[in-house]
């Protein structure tokens, strides 16, 4: 492989890498991990307040999201295991303009994922015949 063919693909790993998002770089590890607020209503209540005063600026009070910050409402979220939504809230992603949330307590960001789950639950139910 010549010098311009490692190049090249030097510079398509790297776009490929750069397309994930923080969800998708989850640990298998921490992807695997449960939430233990899943389907408590006082935790997904716990959680929107969590989410309007930590996020709502970036995505939108109503997760839609705004400029960069993409919507919350989405088949990857919705996807996405709930350790895996909790890896994205703890480490953030550089790349993507999204701060790491390590600052909130542990029980903090499980209630953010319990909502997002929630609102993606009720996108899912909105859809379907």
């Amino acid at each position: 492989m010549n010098r311009f063919s490692r190049l090249a693909v030097v510079v398509i790993v790297a776009a490929c890498a750069d397309a994930q998002s923080p969800v998708q770089l989850a640990p298998p590890k921490f992807a695997r991990r449960t939430n233990p607020f899943e389907g408590s209503e006082t935790a997904r209540l716990a959680g929107a307040k969590l989410f309007a005063r930590e996020c709502a600026a970036c995505h939108g009070a109503e997760a839609d999201g705004l400029g960069k910050a993409p919507p919350l409402k989405s088949p990857e979220v919705s996807k996405a295991s709930p350790g895996a939504l909790f890896w994205a809230l703890e480490n953030g992603s550089l790349r993507h303009g999204m701060p790491s949330f390590a600052h909130l307590p542990e029980p903090q960001r499980w209630q953010i994922v319990t909502f997002l789950r929630s609102l993606n639950s009720k996108a899912r139910l909105a859809h379907e015949p």
